[in-house]
């Protein structure tokens, strides 16, 4: 059945799935419940599985043909949740179209991006109905908050999922709607909380202060101390194992409409702050970090109230590059962070959100595997091929600064790498109010995925 794309993704916002709301089972199952019946209507047979959290929907078309090559698409229905409401111009579950882009909750992350892979079959198999190519859609519920089942679905399916070659996604951003990104590699994360304690109750600070350790003073020393002056982070072995870009990356990354000016300009700074040697397109893709995503302790409210606090607290993130492991780093950080406590405060450190980074260097490259799987290998050809056709200039093959950890557990537990197509731009506000997809990169990415399937299709 023929579709189009902007009908569907209209239809698509409509439904709420937050999966961070634990109020919002309803408007998961009504989710889970549109996604299956337009999978259907697309040629595939559709099943919503059960997991320990959201479900996960499932597509199958030619399955069982072990003799076709076998391509697994994937995506994820949930949505962030949509505060601070009052920003949004428009209601974010009612799309709304104005120039030229569609405004809604998940129009860019990730429903806009995964239906353009639905669209583009359909409108295939409307023309080719004998289509010799296996595809399994595969959208889960929980991306936006860690994904904590799916390792478990992939576990459970393994057996199928493993007969793929590759996997196929856009869930990661292009920088401008005629220069496309093909990502390559994505920066493992993981995650801590800090939490001091001193004395057993808020002090009036005029009686005690002086007399103890002020939590909020041993906070602030402590994560000052983890940075060095130039930006690098403070504690002993933290890029052990790091292993550098290729060189070709590098000059890939100056084909990027980007500056540091530019990237400056956009941000809203005056200044850039990245680690020696790297300068802003290279930090936020091939360098760690060490993140400070929150702090707070003591009185936070109108005016003033004189106390020293019983305790404080930070949140801390590192992202991660090819070579480091997220177990390793978080010891690392956790013993320089123990080290680092004064006496007369106790620290406890809790591990939060993990997944390693992850690395696929394209075919014909000086640092290629020779052993990448050869559907694979074709497959970074065919959209080469094809994006360079159809927006009038190559792929961009670069890093994402951000992580998908479900990308590795593909690898780990199911031995399959994947193409990531950037299908969503700077601009489009992903997890903020007034998120946006821009509506000609997604015809055009119906279009690519049609040629990129049929390419597939014909080995």
């Amino acid at each position: 059945m023929k579709m189009n794309i902007v009908d569907v993704v209209k239809d698509y916002i409509r439904f709420p799935g937050i999966s961070a709301d634990p109020n919002a089972r309803q408007g998961i199952a009504d989710t889970c419940g549109f996604l299956a019946a337009l999978l259907e209507k697309a040629g595939a047979r559709a099943e919503i599985v059960p997991t320990a959290g959201n479900p996960v929907v499932v597509g199958r078309v030619n399955a069982g043909r072990a003799d076709l090559p076998h391509v697994i698409v994937y995506g994820h229905y949930d949505v962030q949740p949509v505060d601070p409401l009052e920003l949004w111009e428009t209601p974010p579950f009612e799309p709304c179209l104005r120039d030229g882009k569609i405004f809604g909750r998940g129009a860019a992350d990730n429903r806009g991006p995964h239906a353009v892979s639905v669209v583009a079959l359909a409108n295939l198999l409307e023309r080719r109905p004998d289509l010799p190519l296996r595809v399994t859609f595969v959208f889960e519920g929980e991306e936006e908050i860690g994904s904590g089942s799916f390792p478990q679905f992939l576990r459970e399916h393994a057996a199928e999922l493993s007969e793929a070659d590759f996997v196929l996604l856009s869930d990661t951003e292009s920088p401008a709607a005629d220069k496309i990104a093909i990502t390559i590699g994505l920066r493992g994360v993981v995650g801590l909380e800090l939490r001091l304690e001193g004395p057993n109750a808020d002090l009036h600070s005029g009686i005690y202060g002086g007399a103890v350790y002020n939590p909020l003073q041993a906070l602030a020393e402590i994560c000052a101390s983890l940075h060095n002056p130039d930006g690098s982070v403070n504690v002993p072995g933290f890029y052990d194992g790091m292993r550098p870009p290729a060189d070709w990356e590098r000059e890939e990354l100056k084909r990027l409409p980007q500056t540091d000016e530019t990237l400056k300009a956009f941000l809203g700074v005056d200044a850039l702050h990245c680690l020696p040697g790297y300068d802003g397109a290279e930090a936020v893709r091939f360098a760690p970090t060490l993140e400070f995503n929150g702090m707070g302790g003591g009185y936070l409210g109108e005016g003033s109230k004189t106390i020293v606090p019983a305790g404080a607290f930070a949140k801390i993130t590192c992202r991660l590059v090819p070579g480091m492991d997220p177990a390793d780093v978080f010891e690392k950080v956790a013993a320089a962070i123990r080290a680092r406590v004064p006496a007369g405060v106790r620290a406890s450190i809790e591990r939060m959100q993990s997944c390693p980074p992850y690395y696929v260097c394209p075919p014909n490259r000086p640092n290629s595997d020779p052993e990448m799987n050869p559907a694979l290998a074709r497959a970074f050809e065919a959209a080469h091929a094809v994006v360079t056709e159809l927006f009038g200039n190559p792929p961009i093959y670069t890093r994402d600064g951000g992580s998908i950890g479900i990308i590795e557990a593909f690898r780990k537990i199911c031995g399959l790498n994947a193409l990531m197509i950037g299908l969503f731009l700077p601009d489009s506000r992903i997890h903020s109010p007034n998120e946006n997809a821009d509506v000609a990169l997604l015809e055009k990415g119906v279009k690519a995925y049609e040629a990129i399937y049929e390419k597939i299709a014909a080995r």
